[in-house]
């Protein structure tokens, strides 16, 4: 089985950098999560709990230890895709232009099964404005997260947010958001498994 090669005329899907970057940050979403779960067990904000099989950590102090360690990698991960999708220009080919327009009418078309997926290159107007939402989402998990961990140190960040306990909301929320975020973007691989081969290699296929 031999791989396919990138040529300059038949350019990979996604860049490697790109695809570094892309799982690091999944799994320190994931990490993020699951301790953040077990944080958030400790001092509930809500008249529930998640369960502890699904946590990570064991405890306070281990999940707080898994929490900050994936909040640095989230963050310089986030901070080096960031610059790179901008430096490079992907940023505008991938995710512009975008209006209200061709986010529903490619909604609607995903509704009836009829958005096509023919070039994986290009991403439709719902694609375009779930990225992008999930990245200022990831922005406002970091600041809020800023909030939380060193409240005193950020005190202009804490009274931007509304204060300690409007900020733990808001954090909250941005990890429902995010959560829901990678529920549908599982979904959506599982439909269309080649865009989850695309994020492997540099074509996304194999030659035999």
């Amino acid at each position: 089985m031999q791989r396919e090669s990138p040529t300059p005329g038949n350019p990979p899907i996604h860049p490697l950098w790109m695809r570094i970057t892309h799982w690091l940050n999944a799994l320190a979403v994931l990490v993020l999560v699951t301790s953040g779960w077990r944080i958030y067990d400790a001092s509930p904000l809500f008249d529930f709990e998640f369960p502890a099989s699904i946590t990570l950590g064991g405890w306070l102090g281990g999940a707080l230890q898994w929490h900050f360690a994936a909040m640095w990698l989230l963050a310089i991960n986030g901070l080096i895709y960031l610059a790179l999708n901008v430096a490079s220009g992907r940023l505008w080919r991938k995710f512009f232009p975008l209006s209200l327009a061709g986010i529903w009418r490619d909604a609607l078309a995903a509704l009836r099964g009829k958005l096509s997926h023919d070039d994986p290159r290009r991403y439709n107007h719902v694609q375009r404005l779930a990225y992008l939402f999930v990245m200022v989402d990831i922005a406002v998990l970091v600041l809020s997260g800023l909030v939380l961990w060193k409240s005193v140190q950020f005190a202009g960040l804490r009274e931007l947010l509304g204060g300690y306990e409007f900020a733990r909301r808001i954090h909250f929320c941005a990890m429902a958001a995010l959560v829901a975020f990678v529920a549908v973007h599982l979904v959506m691989v599982a439909l269309v498994p080649r865009t989850l081969l695309t994020m492997l290699s540099s074509h996304g296929k194999e030659a035999t």
